[in-house]
């Protein structure tokens, strides 16, 4: 998802993209440490996507009075 996608999203959706991320990327995490994990470039994508809600939620907070 861009940035440009993601700033689109309110703060509830934003919150509940930030979970589902995350707890995607600790079940990535876990396959790859059981070496099931089919595959190991989607870890690259979901921290990259992670970082970038995280990026956009404190800009969000930031600019709120």
């Amino acid at each position: 998802m861009k940035a440009s996608q993601i700033r689109e999203l309110t703060d509830e959706e934003l919150q509940q993209k930030y979970d589902e991320t995350t707890q995607e990327l600790f079940n990535l995490r876990m396959q790859k440490s059981t070496g099931q994990i089919e595959n190991p470039s989607r870890l690259r994508l979901l921290r990259r996507e992670l970082a970038r809600v995280r990026t956009i939620m404190n800009e969000k907070e930031r600019a709120a009075p």
